[in-house]
């Protein structure tokens, strides 16, 4: 069966997902740069009062994905609040300088996690090195999936690359980008995922980004169709 991943940059987005029959959501907030970790309280609800399978992003700042001893620091406290909050995963993307996959900051994510599970995200997608080898490296850490959408704009684009990782090893492959109720069993039926990731997002009047309970309604629909 395919699971489905909502992303969801805040509580209304969260109940939004909920709404349209999500289990599962990856929390975040300001979508527009990419995500950011989000706040203990919308943590707890998500986790408590909504009841979802909650993923939490960490990510201290935009921009790239080399840190800091200090935001490292930052890192693995929200980390450890996760777990204390009940999150059933935390969602990290570390690359060296050089923009390959930083192996011993993620190691060290995946022992500080445990037992919640870790997905490596899209910070994979700007990765400078060869797809198969970096889902290699993020596999020996222990991840246990990888957020992506084969180091191309949309999921759908990268297609031919997302079958190869998915082919290429047990850790399990997230598609997403770009994700849609129009597209996604297509995208399914050119990668072979057995998980994807769509925002099903709308843009209000200011500006900001909410989950809309139709389009999640609509996404899972087609999915429980194939």
């Amino acid at each position: 069966m395919i699971q489905v991943e909502i992303c969801t940059p805040s509580r209304k987005s969260a109940e939004a997902a909920k709404e349209g029959g999500a289990q599962r959501v990856e929390l975040c907030r300001e979508l527009s740069c990419g995500g950011l970790t989000p706040c203990d309280e919308d943590i707890d609800f998500c986790v408590r009062t909504l009841g979802l399978r909650t993923h939490v992003l960490v990510r201290p700042r935009a921009g790239d994905f080399c840190y800091t001893p200090s935001e490292m620091a930052e890192i693995e406290r929200s980390v450890i609040r996760c777990k204390e909050l009940g999150a059933a995963a935390v969602v990290v993307g570390f690359l060296t300088a050089e923009g390959k996959v930083d192996v011993e900051p993620t190691l060290r994510i995946v022992r500080l996690a445990a037992p919640m599970e870790v997905t490596f995200h899209r910070a994979f997608d700007e990765a400078r090195q060869d797809p198969v080898e970096a889902l290699k490296a993020i596999a020996g850490c222990g991840c246990h999936r990888l957020l992506t959408s084969g180091q191309q704009p949309t999921a759908l684009e990268g297609a031919a690359v997302i079958r190869k990782l998915v082919e290429a090893t047990g850790v399990k492959i997230l598609a997403g980008s770009g994700v849609t109720p129009a597209n996604v069993c297509e995208l399914i039926a050119k990668t072979g995922v057995g998980e994807v990731h769509g925002s099903c997002k709308l843009t209000l009047s200011d500006g900001t980004m909410q989950t809309d309970a139709g389009q999640v309604r609509q996404l899972i629909e087609k999915i429980s169709k194939i």
